[in-house]
């Protein structure tokens, strides 16, 4: 994609908490009702119908966050797959189509062929980060639909986003950071809600999370932002990603 807010990405590691996804309009959808508002200000037992921990991972609301970590040493040695290495966590409580907004950041841990990442519905939509970048992939993995290169995690630091999931669309922009955007008809299908991995051997941190049912309609400007965005060609990849 050729559009970029390079300049602002770079202001984007020094963004705090104080800094949120709420000055990003929706593009794309109409919001319509607001289903998940958590702010993870009080210490409290975790909803199982909205949060769902994977792979034994362990998440808590501590210190006003939701903090997630891998699964214990004893779990790790009892399998020989989906052993809960990184903290994941899914939203199953999601509408099929929706708008999220969220904070998040990702603490230490080892990049992986396959994770850190954040997806819209599981192998759907996602967004994996390497020392390449952030690539927009769907398809299980299959179908990179928007990469931006600039776009590397930076340890230890809040990013902050509004997602919007539309029929066959995706948006996802980042405060003060980039734009990624993706059209594919594999996303036209049921989806099972918002997820996140880490690093792994790290932890994870969500705050400020929002969740709107959508309107049937689309943004009466999407046209218009959709100019600017200039999508990419997909790119196939090839051999399929393994899937996680």
């Amino acid at each position: 994609m050729n559009y970029r807010f390079t300049l602002g990405f770079l202001l984007l590691g020094l963004a705090t908490q104080s800094v949120t996804a709420e000055s990003l309009s929706p593009q794309l959808v109409q919001l319509d009702t607001l289903v998940l508002d958590a702010d993870f200000s009080k210490s409290e037992e975790l909803e199982k119908e909205n949060w769902k921990p994977r792979q034994h991972t362990r998440w808590a609301i501590k210190n006003d966050v939701l903090r997630g970590q891998p699964s214990t040493k004893a779990f790790q040695a009892s399998q020989d797959h989906h052993q809960g290495l990184e903290p994941r966590l899914s939203i199953p409580s999601c509408p099929q189509e929706y708008a999220i907004q969220f904070s998040i950041r990702f603490l230490k841990g080892d990049q992986t062929p396959l994770c850190p990442f954040v997806e819209f519905g599981h192998h759907k939509a996602r967004i994996f980060w390497s020392d390449q970048g952030a690539q927009l992939l769907a398809n299980g993995e299959s179908v990179q639909l928007d990469h931006d290169s600039n776009f590397k995690l930076e340890p230890d630091t809040w990013y902050h986003a509004l997602a919007e999931i539309k029929g066959d669309e995706v948006l996802i922009r980042f405060s003060h950071g980039p734009i990624l955007y993706g059209k594919h008809p594999s996303l036209d299908s049921k989806k099972d809600g918002f997820g996140v991995a880490g690093f792994r051997g790290g932890r994870v941190e969500l705050d400020d999370i929002k969740i709107w049912s959508v309107k049937d309609s689309k943004n009466k400007s999407w046209a218009t932002h959709l100019r600017r965005f200039q999508p990419a060609p997909h790119k196939i990849l090839k051999p399929e990603k393994a899937k996680s």
